[in-house]
């Protein structure tokens, strides 16, 4: 390759198929991250991690749910959902008790302080969305291509 090949190969990405920002991948990996820096502070000020958080939002949409239904929801399988489950536990914001027909199944409910938490957390939806500086027509508008890129990718898994 001459070198005046591989200086338009790096100063114009469209040219090369491999450069970092032509990844879909890469800019959907960075804005987690950035979303992921937002996120921790909100949440620091609810004693939240961002995964416990996703938990809580399948609780407050209905309590008294099992460990699979929860991982349905949210795409994470039950080796990866019990220790944040547990971790719930231990602060108090859920109870783990097995289900008396099957006790294979463990029923996930929240206690006073988890649902009481709801309200604090009523604010994080708006704080985000200033955050993101799209406004909701935009913000609805990406959630649905990503939902839409998520299935895709999905379906030929």
């Amino acid at each position: 390759m001459s070198s005046r090949t591989a200086s338009a190969t790096r100063t114009d990405p469209a040219a090369n198929p491999l450069a970092l920002d032509n990844q879909l991948c890469f800019a959907l990996y960075s804005a987690q991250l950035a979303l992921n820096k937002v996120y921790r502070q909100l949440l620091g000020k609810l004693g939240l991690t961002y995964p416990q958080y996703l938990v809580m939002l399948v609780l407050w949409e209905g309590d008294g749910l099992i460990v699979s239904r929860i991982g349905e929801r949210l795409f994470l399988d039950s080796a990866t959902l019990t220790p944040l489950l547990k971790r719930l536990e231990a602060i108090d914001l859920v109870t783990r008790t097995r289900a008396r027909e099957d006790e294979r199944q463990v029923i996930i409910q929240l206690t006073a302080q988890g649902r009481a938490l709801k309200q604090k957390a009523r604010a994080i939806p708006e704080a985000l969305l200033c955050a993101s500086g799209c406004n909701p027509r935009e913000v609805a508008g990406l959630k649905k291509q990503l939902e839409a890129l998520r299935d895709n990718l999905g379906a030929d898994a």
